[in-house]
């Protein structure tokens, strides 16, 4: 936070403390801010970028409602006030699972319920079953298909219960992470009265990060999934430098999806199951680190990488991965897929050796039945 206050400061941009809301303007809509010093300050310019974010989903009606205390979500599970013996964690997608790894690597008994019957569930199937076997090894507990009915608290911990196949079960922990979602924080700032055009519950943007209301930009968290920083980062820049006048492609490009657990998981693209679901013909390729020497010299042997072909045009249109530092492999094939990559172009690529990347080019050669280290 620190380091991009000193950015803002050496570009010479103002910054104003303060609650911000919009009104109707003739160019773009005008922003009244109510200052944290006290008064307030109108703005107009050409154009309003909204950056505003999202915050962690509340279920109150079933009592998951973070307090700081017992109930977390992931701003108090990034500075707790003390170190919990036990966890129950709520939801399995990249939130959930990233704290319970952690915690768990601190000694915590935790626990994870997800609603559904697998793991991570937007990661490609091969991937979650993967991950599920890896964090319970580690001593990570899972109760998948469970519907949370109620939580509630005490002085001392929270109990959380949950129906799974019909039957109710209670679990008990000192604290319970909430990792359900999040919501966009669009209320309350005059976008009704402006006739912003929404899409569940987030901004809709066009290809420019552009709204329906003239002059107003969205970007980040706000306009909607992937929620991830370098979605954002990406919008921000691209959205600033189209009102600024430059000829821009279309913002949507190939997204990866990361999630910092022990093992990491890393993907772009479709997984196995969407593409059968619309009855594509994909080659699959996959290649595990247990064979790779980089892998196994590190002793880090765990984990495997899978690619997705389309089978007519030779085109990669997916990448998943699970394994040591996954999160830092997973761009050569979001490049690959950006430049519209074919297994030629990649089949043709020389890796470096020994690394954990030989992995991607021996996926990619499976698929195509020319695997060699394997």
């Amino acid at each position: 936070n620190q380091g991009v206050g000193f950015l803002m400061k050496k570009n010479k941009i103002e910054v104003i403390e303060g609650s911000a809301k919009l009104e109707k303007g003739a160019a773009a809509p005008k922003v009244v801010v109510a200052l944290k010093a006290g008064g307030s300050r109108a703005l107009q310019a050409k154009s309003v970028m909204l950056a505003v974010g999202a915050r962690a989903r509340a279920l109150p009606q079933i009592g998951l409602e973070a307090d700081g205390d017992r109930i977390w979500a992931y701003r108090e599970a990034m500075a707790p006030k003390f170190l919990p013996k036990s966890i129950v964690v709520i939801g399995s997608g990249a939130i959930g699972i990233e704290f319970g790894s952690f915690y768990r690597a601190l000694g915590c008994d935790v626990t994870v319920v997800e609603a559904v019957d697998r793991i991570m569930p937007v990661e490609d199937e091969e991937v979650s079953k993967a991950a599920q076997k890896s964090f319970e090894k580690r001593g990570m507990k899972f109760k998948l298909g469970a519907k949370v009915t109620k939580v509630s608290k005490d002085a001392k911990g929270v109990k959380v219960a949950v129906e799974i196949g019909g039957k109710a079960e209670t679990l008990e922990a000192e604290v319970c992470i909430s990792a359900v979602g999040i919501t966009a924080n669009t209320d309350g700032i005059g976008l009704e009265e402006l006739g912003l055009e929404m899409d569940r519950g987030h901004v809709k943007i066009d290809g420019h990060c552009q709204t329906n209301v003239k002059g107003l930009y969205a970007i980040g968290d706000c306009a909607g999934a992937p929620w991830l920083a370098h979605k954002a980062s990406h919008e921000g820049i691209h959205a600033a430098e189209h009102i600024a006048g430059y000829k821009t492609p279309n913002v949507h490009s190939p997204i990866a999806g990361c999630t910092y657990a022990q093992p990491q998981v890393a993907s772009v693209g479709v997984t196995e199951q969407a593409a059968r679901a619309v009855k594509r013909d994909v080659k699959i390729g996959r290649f595990p680190f247990r064979v790779n020497g980089k892998a196994i010299a590190s002793g880090d042997t765990d984990g495997f990488v899978k690619v997705i072909f389309d089978a007519k045009t030779g085109a990669l249109i997916g990448a998943h991965m699970i394994g040591h530092e996954v999160t830092e492999m997973i761009q050569g094939y979001v490049t690959a897929i950006t430049m519209e990559a074919t297994e030629e172009d990649i089949h043709g690529i020389v890796y470096p050796h020994p690394t954990m990347s030989e992995a991607m080019h021996e996926a990619a050669l499976d698929a195509y039945g020319r695997v060699i280290h394997i």
